[in-house]
């Protein structure tokens, strides 16, 4: 990967994670990375689906964009492995190699334009992209066209219980569609619905 860059310090720069008081030299070309993974993902999809509708997309967008898309591309690249840190615990974290991958394409941007940034991602991407024939759709929203089409109706969230402390609270949410019920439980109220939306789904589909 180093190789592809006329200037290494850029690459290197990529994934150079913090280090004791040293602050991480990556979190800034993580931040140009994400604009550049938008704009080229975004053209993909565009030229790719030319009789989709924005919404459509726009779910295909999240989802190839996503903490766990960009993990699993870092490891395909080999991130985990060059990863500068003295924690090895971080090489296998899905949330610092999403980022370390974003800085990368940020930094081969800086170093060479947006053409070889297209030529990296494309033969990783396109195959992501075609493997979701369908436009995916997160829980909540999979869950709420299902309720109207089968039911006739929206499912019902509520917060049956909050654990936990004040700073790291646990939400216990309860959805409810006809007579069916299921639980979720997340760090937010949001998180916790997607749960039991997601619950709700494989126990009817189960």
């Amino acid at each position: 990967m180093r190789t592809l860059f006329k200037d290494p310090a850029l690459f290197d720069q990529a994934i150079q994670l913090a280090h004791g008081a040293k602050a991480a030299t990556y979190e800034r070309l993580e931040f140009l990375g994400d604009r550049v993974l938008g704009l080229i993902v975004a053209e993909l999809l565009y030229t790719s689906y030319p009789q989709e509708k924005e919404g459509a997309m726009a779910k295909r967008f999240v989802a190839l964009t996503c903490e766990k898309t960009l993990a699993e591309v870092a490891h395909l690249w080999g991130l985990n492995k060059l990863v500068k840190t003295t924690d090895k615990e971080l090489r296998e974290n899905d949330s610092v190699l999403s980022d370390v991958c974003e800085a990368v394409l940020g930094a081969l941007y800086l170093d060479q334009g947006l053409e070889p940034v297209k030529n990296l991602m494309f033969p990783v991407w396109k195959p992501l992209m075609e493997s979701n024939i369908q436009a995916p759709q997160d829980p909540k929203s999979a869950c709420q066209e299902w309720a109207q089409r089968k039911f006739k109706c929206l499912p019902s969230y509520k917060v049956v219980e909050q654990m936990g402390t004040e700073h790291e609270p646990v939400f216990k949410v309860q959805i409810q569609v006809a007579k069916l019920v299921a639980f979720g439980v997340g760090h937010n109220k949001k998180e916790a619905e997607k749960e039991a939306a997601q619950n709700l789904l494989e126990q009817y589909h189960g």
